[in-house]
């Protein structure tokens, strides 16, 4: 069975999508429909802006999103899905893609998540350290024995573990977390906490964008970073969302209820190969690709 898998924030690099642009004139279109959507020249910053104009929380989001959703409508014909899911970010790509959400839609509430979250990032000095060489079990439990805020946050294989938090709490756990036999403990070049309790007023703001936007049947399932497992219902998928954005991205899991439920080839779409590495490490005998036109 075929399983797709949509890239995150921090995926992206410079001159992203442009030969989407100049092979695809279905990708143009797209391309100057999403410009009109958020207002100023996204695709002037994917084709031409350096790493640092990418970084920019209301430039990243949108871009990814964009180079993984173009592609798979480009693909066409040979983009067959069985299943997918997204990480993080991801997620909203995987719901355009298997006809969840609208290309429109989509992307209206990417940019609004991105929005949200730059606004919470801004309220308290917090951040996100990966965590290597440890179970997951031992990394939980150093995070619960932290004062402040500090929580596991994204799962992406075994062995790796992000966490994220307030500064001061980040900081404290890994340093417990290096005691504890981490092979590392390092902090990571992002602006806030993301999927943590931080994220809280973020989140309540794209709840009341969620619950105003259309959600289809899908083509097919979506495993959710929040459930982990298959989902159709409208619904459902609609509150797995929303709930996203403070609660830990359960990646590992997800890719292993996707093996479990029949899973043979993963299909990377967007930026980079970062999935394809973490499916590898979740199960060796996995077959990875990448999309391509």
């Amino acid at each position: 069975m075929n399983a797709y898998i949509f890239p995150g924030q921090g995926a992206q690099f410079s001159g992203m999508g442009l030969d989407l642009f100049e092979k695809s004139t279905e990708a143009q279109d797209l391309f100057k429909k999403a410009n009109a959507i958020l207002g100023f020249s996204i695709t002037d910053i994917m084709f031409e802006g350096s790493a640092e104009d990418l970084k920019q929380t209301k430039v990243t989001q949108p871009a990814v999103f964009l180079h993984s959703v173009i592609l798979s409508k480009v693909l066409g014909e040979e983009f067959k899905p069985d299943m997918v899911a997204g990480h993080s970010l991801g997620e909203f790509s995987a719901l355009v893609a298997n006809n969840t959400l609208s290309f429109e839609d989509g992307l209206k509430l990417v940019y609004k998540r991105a929005m949200a979250m730059q606004e919470a990032c801004e309220l308290e000095p917090s951040t996100m350290a990966a965590v290597l060489g440890l179970e997951d079990e031992i990394v939980e439990a150093v995070c619960a024995e932290i004062e402040g805020t500090v929580v596991a946050a994204n799962y992406n294989c075994p062995g790796q573990l992000v966490i994220s938090g307030d500064v001061k709490a980040v900081e404290a756990a890994c340093e417990a977390l290096k005691e504890r036999g981490a092979k590392r403990a390092m902090i990571l070049p992002v602006g806030g906490a993301f999927h943590s309790p931080l994220m809280e007023p973020a989140r309540k703001e794209l709840a009341a964008a969620i619950e105003n936007t259309t959600f289809n049947i899908p083509s097919c399932p979506i495993y959710q970073n929040v459930s982990t497992f298959a989902v159709t219902d409208p619904e459902e998928i609609k509150k797995n969302l929303v709930f996203q954005l403070t609660a830990p991205v359960k990646w590992t899991q997800s890719v292993q209820n996707m093996i479990n439920d029949g899973a043979t080839n993963f299909t990377e779409i967007g930026p980079g190969k970062v999935l394809q590495g973490l499916v590898k490490k979740i199960n060796r005998q996995m077959e990875t690709a990448s999309a391509s036109i």
